[in-house]
């Protein structure tokens, strides 16, 4: 009697590879977005202030011209 053996090979594709590398950006990119927000410079307040301290003088009044009355 013969016995017939058939070799199975599985390729499993290695993908767990890429998903650490996507993982590995992934934490590196909100890292930097954390550190942007709360320590970087988007964490600095605005300190542009909007004092507006505009004062107009209006002309003063002034009184109609007087004409010189004749003398006699």
């Amino acid at each position: 009697m013969t016995h017939e053996h058939d070799t199975v090979v599985v390729d499993s594709g290695g993908g767990s590879s890429m998903g650490a590398i996507l993982g590995i950006i992934g934490v590196l990119v909100l890292l930097a977005a954390v550190w942007y927000f709360a320590l970087g410079p988007g964490a600095s307040p605005s300190t542009t202030t909007n004092e507006n301290n505009n004062t107009v003088n209006p002309p003063a009044a002034s009184l109609p011209a007087v004409e010189p009355s004749a003398a006699p």
